[in-house]
């Protein structure tokens, strides 16, 4: 009798909170509810560590919202930016104090999924989510959620959270709805020791030749990381814009050691964070910045919300308390990362307009420098900054008149082509000093 009923109890067992996808939404998820002391059960469908298609910045916003402890496996440290833009007005901007760190992916994954482990969070690598069921067979009752795996194994738990990237699975689950999707393209280039030391501590940002894209060079040691990301649907122009890139940087006579591409998705206003006792957080919810496509603090500060509510639900005894705990993660992540999405739609709208305003801005404008190095350090948001402001208002409130008027108008091919221009008349003022470097004491 009471081999059965163990039996059973084996069969039946059932997870405070199982995360799905080991990446650094999902070990941030996993070890703020394991440090809470809860049963939290991490699924990874590849092997660790694995390679990702990731410029691997890491800003202040990332750096503050690692576990305690931690230590960032840093292979440069940046304290000059260079920008061009497409190319051109080439000029390089300094601080004597660190703007951002750079780190590999496989590394610091690794090292976030660690923590997570010694926070109490049980790992599983070559598991593949089918799948997730809230009602049906495989659900015992109303308190429980079905993670099904490749091969029809069923794993219970109380809540779920699906960090399992820009192609979800979970995301699909909740309805996650996407507004935006870009293409990023990398490529790993080792380098000579000669050509490293020119790039150490260095970043090149190159404003592109389509609406809003750009370029980075991030060094890492004794490897380049070079790529290039625009809006979907222009495949061939981003490869071409990535060759040229790497040819004019003098690179195109070095093999990369991995090639690789991503799609970037940023979510719908509207979109849903959740659905019943499952929630989304990361690159499954289509959290990221849409101007820079920045993801990796987004990915950590929406994963510890994830992870903490996430226990909420579990310890929710139906499915009315369960909804109003989703409700409050949804709340947190509207009220701080959605207010940051929605400024850096504005002003991704504003980039691709006037790219060579940017440029003029950051390369000659001080308080424009000032802002960026505010932004990568952690000591204000785009939020904040655009809050804080009257200038930074007044141009975004300017972008949103235009959009309300061109989306009125019956006439909207003029405004398309207005919206495609370079901006270089503005940047021109900048080029006549083609290398010129400022030191900037902050």
């Amino acid at each position: 009798m009471s081999s059965e009923n163990s039996s059973a109890d084996d069969v039946q067992q059932v997870w405070d909170v199982v995360v799905v996808g080991a990446g650094p939404a999902g070990a941030s998820a996993a070890y703020a509810a394991a440090v809470a002391g809860r049963r939290v059960l991490l699924l990874e469908k590849a092997e660790l560590p694995r390679y990702k298609t990731c410029g691997g910045g890491i800003i202040g916003p990332s750096r503050d919202s690692l576990p305690p402890g931690f230590e960032l496996p840093f292979q440069d440290r940046v304290h000059a930016v260079t920008f061009s833009n497409n190319g051109r007005f080439t000029r390089t901007r300094r601080s004597r104090q660190m703007l951002f760190g750079l780190i590999n992916r496989p590394e610091f994954d690794q090292q976030l999924v660690e923590h997570a482990q010694k926070a109490g969070a049980e790992l599983r690598t070559g598991a593949t989510v089918t799948r997730v069921e809230q009602h049906g067979s495989a659900v015992p009752d109303r308190r429980t959620v079905a993670v099904v795996l490749q091969g029809g194994e069923a794993v219970l738990a109380r809540a779920v959270i699906g960090a399992d990237g820009s192609a979800s699975r979970i995301g699909a689950h909740v309805g996650v709805k996407l507004d935006q999707v870009d293409l990023g393209l990398e490529a790993e280039i080792p380098v000579p020791e000669t050509v490293a030391e020119d790039w150490k501590g260095r970043v090149l940002i190159d404003w592109g030749p389509m609406p809003g894209s750009y370029g980075w060079v991030f060094p890492k040691g004794d490897t380049l990381t070079v790529g290039v990301i625009s809006a979907r649907g222009e495949g061939a122009a981003t490869k071409r814009y990535l060759e040229d890139f790497i040819g004019r940087l003098g690179l195109a006579g070095f093999e990369p050691s991995i090639s690789s591409g991503h799609l970037t998705r940023c979510r719908a206003d509207d979109s849903p964070l959740s659905r019943g006792r499952v929630l989304v957080c990361g690159d499954a919810a289509g959290l990221l910045e849409p101007w820079t496509r920045e993801g990796i603090s987004f990915a950590l500060r929406s994963g510890r919300l994830a992870g903490e509510w996430a226990v909420r639900i579990a310890e929710a005894h139906d499915a009315v308390d369960a909804r109003r705990q989703a409700l409050n993660y949804a709340f947190a992540i509207k009220a701080g990362l959605g207010v940051e999405m929605s400024v850096g739609k504005r002003m991704l709208a504003l980039f691709e307009r006037r790219p060579g305003l940017f440029h003029a801005a950051l390369t000659g404008v001080r308080p424009a420098w000032r802002a960026f190095t505010d932004i990568t350090r952690g000591r204000t948001t785009l939020g904040e900054l655009v809050r804080s402001h009257p200038l930074a208002q007044r141009a975004l409130n300017a972008v949103d008149r235009r959009q309300a008027a061109a989306a009125a108008s019956t006439d909207t091919g003029a405004g398309a082509g207005a919206g495609a221009g370079t901006g270089t008349g503005t940047g021109t003022s900048v080029g006549a000093d083609k290398d010129g470097v400022d030191e900037v004491g902050s």
